[in-house]
């Protein structure tokens, strides 16, 4: 299955004569988008090759990924389990919109500790889940394995070899690694991460066969989850402008980001980029809630 490449136009574009194209992965399937499409391909044949009848993963309250894990297992058959970030969701999971989402769709959640989170690969913590679960097919926090990363190796089609940058946003890293592998010779990959701290770059090199790649580490706005109401206003007149929703976590700050670097002049006159729109728009009705304590703008939907 593949997206449709969509042209930008914006007077920025003109002015600084830069050829802008979004990939609408996020249009790949209503549940089962972007990226998180592309990860789970693969580690779904897998689990079926395997004889599996159970997916377990693991995640944040808002996390894209046990959403589309949940979609994935109700559609393909398997039972669904996720493990979730933070003891103190276990009482009210039911008014987050992400998980409420993922128990209609048939997972079952297991709510632990932050500390006993960051022990989640270890293969003590991974015998509990065993013993309390029996036999499950594991898909690593935001699904990055050697099977995600054959899967985000397909976002890049022959057509989009005219492209000379693609950029993608960044989470734990496998579909920079992904689009990193099959980029052509001439192409640079610049990778958008969500989160704070340069610890990424180490788990990127575990996937990613080339160095064609590098990190745009200034659009974070303070970190993973973290919004600000400039950031939010810049999503909605974007899809004002476009038509294209942005997601506030991953691909909004992507976008932002690159058209601050095109205002600075950091590309070329002519220099053809290419945007990986990853999905991650079911988050919108989550992150709408925490803005609305925080009486913030809200996103459009």
């Amino acid at each position: 299955m593949q997206s449709i490449n969509q042209s930008i136009a914006l007077p920025i574009l003109t002015k600084k004569k830069i050829s802008l194209v979004i990939k609408r992965d996020d249009t790949l399937h209503p549940h089962i988008s972007g990226n998180k499409y592309r990860k789970l391909k693969y580690n779904i044949a897998r689990a079926k090759k395997e004889k599996y009848q159970t997916l377990l993963t693991f995640g944040g309250a808002f996390s894209n990924h046990i959403a589309a894990t949940a979609a994935a297992g109700k559609i393909y058959g398997f039972k669904t389990i996720g493990v979730i970030r933070g003891l103190e969701i276990a009482e009210k999971w039911s008014e987050n919109p992400t998980l409420q989402f993922a128990f209609e769709q048939g997972m079952r959640f297991k709510f632990i500790s932050r500390a006993d989170y960051r022990e989640k690969e270890e293969d003590v913590f991974q015998d509990k889940l065993r013993t309390e679960f029996g036999l499950f097919f594991c898909i690593p926090e935001g699904g990055t394995n050697a099977d995600a990363i054959q899967g985000c190796e397909e976002i890049l089609t022959k057509e989009d070899v005219k492209f000379d940058t693609v950029c993608c946003a960044v989470g734990t890293g496998g579909t920079l690694a992904g689009i990193s592998n099959s980029a052509a010779n001439h192409q640079q990959v610049l990778g958008f991460p969500a989160l704070k701290g340069d610890f990424l770059r180490e788990d990127i090199r575990k996937f990613a066969k080339k160095e064609n790649w590098s990190l745009v580490t200034d659009y974070h706005f303070g970190g993973y989850g973290k919004v600000s109401e400039n950031l939010v206003h810049f999503i909605n007149t974007f899809k004002e402008k476009t038509k294209i929703p942005l997601d506030p976590i991953y691909t909004g700050k992507m976008v932002f980001g690159i058209l601050e670097m095109i205002k600075k002049d950091h590309f070329c006159p002519q220099t053809k980029i290419l945007m990986i729109h990853s999905g991650g728009l079911q988050g919108i009705a989550g992150m709408n809630t925490m803005l609305k304590k925080k009486n913030l703008p809200l996103l459009t939907i």
